[in-house]
């Protein structure tokens, strides 16, 4: 799959914009300022309906105007297709495919397989445990439909749920047939998503070990080298006891709260190395090797599941990198398993002396 031409109308600091593409790499440079990583968002913008950095709609069109509009014209599986993302002050943003309107998003979500790699990534361990679920939500919907239903109706399910349990405590009432329904639900979705979520932890977990060991280079046959032992683990209220259960158990709490305790939205991913949080005893390097590492193995699973190349992003990919680490990711990149890559970097001369190593096709934009 080969995004060939991008075209912007308003959208964030671009008044008008087209660009053609190399098919294997594609360097957007320039200081600070002038719209590398718009550009980025705008092409994560065609593949998932929204923007990787700001969700509020209004906020990613151009200040003075009132819509933008994304056009990408993409080559995939010897056809042409067309995406058209467009938003309008007070309307609903419009998605579609070869003009074709999508009756919802989610039926597009997967058909453009991409993935990217920022700065803003690092929120992944900084941040609270839904930027993880959103994260491991995100990857595995982008290749099962069906998860991605079964998680629309849990979170459905979960917000009836909630309403019940403040309408008892406003009204000091209680009707157990009612939430007893709610909780076959989420535990009929709930386990479902449970199980999914913990089959792709384990089939990314190797992958991922191996990708932080080559941009880490910590390989070594040499016994006395300090090896970095780093760890992704699942936690999960599920993993000791059946969700029905643990509602049931609960519901006084749940009355007293106002909101559901127990289920797979309070499920969390664990980021460690050596033994500790990441968040604590990580340096800056080794948070930013194990967050790409992460987004590699990600892009190995999703290849998998879709039998395409993703688009890469990657987003300032050099800044903080020590620079045997980012000869480790260019040697990454290098491989024939990757297809289209969109590189941003704000050093022309460096990106393009690293771009010149490797044995592809590329272009330099700048801005």
């Amino acid at each position: 799959m080969i995004l060939d031409e991008l075209s912007l109308l308003n959208y964030k600091n671009f008044e008008s914009l087209n660009l053609q593409f190399d098919p294997k790499i594609n360097c957007i440079v320039g200081n600070n300022g002038k719209g590398k990583t718009n550009i980025l968002d705008a092409i994560y913008h065609l593949s998932f309906g929204k923007s990787y950095f700001n969700p509020i709609t209004s906020q990613n069109i151009k200040h003075g105007e009132d819509f933008f509009v994304i056009e990408g014209s993409y080559t995939k599986k010897d056809r042409e297709e067309k995406i058209v993302v467009s938003a309008k002050k007070g309307l609903k943003k419009l998605i579609k495919r070869n003009g074709k309107i999508y009756d919802r998003f989610s039926e597009h979500i997967g058909f453009l397989p991409l993935v990217i790699i920022s700065p803003a990534d690092r929120d992944l361990i900084l941040e609270g445990s839904e930027t993880r679920r959103k994260f491991i939500d995100g990857v595995i919907s982008q290749g099962d439909s069906a998860y991605l239903k079964s998680l629309i109706a849990y979170n459905k399910v979960l917000s009836q749920r909630n309403s019940l349990l403040k309408y008892f405590a406003v009204n000091n009432t209680h009707n157990q047939d009612t939430l007893d329904i709610y909780n076959e639900q989420l535990d009929d979705l709930g386990t479902k998503i449970h199980k999914k979520r913990k089959s792709f932890l384990n089939t990314l977990l190797p992958i991922f070990e191996d990708h932080y060991n080559m941009i880490s280079n910590t390989i070594s046959n040499n016994d006395h080298e300090q090896v970095e032992s780093i760890g992704l683990k699942y936690k999960s209220q599920l993993n000791e006891q059946d969700l029905l259960s643990l509602l049931q158990e609960n519901t006084q709490k749940d009355k007293l709260l106002q909101y559901t305790n127990y289920g797979i939205h309070k499920d969390d991913l664990l980021f460690e190395i050596n033994g500790h949080a990441i968040k604590r005893y990580g340096s800056q390097g080794q948070q930013k090797s194990f967050i790409i590492a992460l987004k590699l193995a990600q892009f190995d699973f999703i290849k998998e599941k879709s039998k395409e190349n993703p688009i890469l992003l990657l987003d300032d990919i050099f800044d903080k990198l020590d620079e045997l680490r980012v000869e480790q990711i260019i040697k990454l990149v290098d491989e024939e398993k990757f297809g289209q890559i969109f590189i941003s970097d704000t050093h022309p001369e460096r990106t393009e002396s690293v771009i010149k190593k490797i044995h592809q096709t590329y272009s330099m934009y700048r801005l």
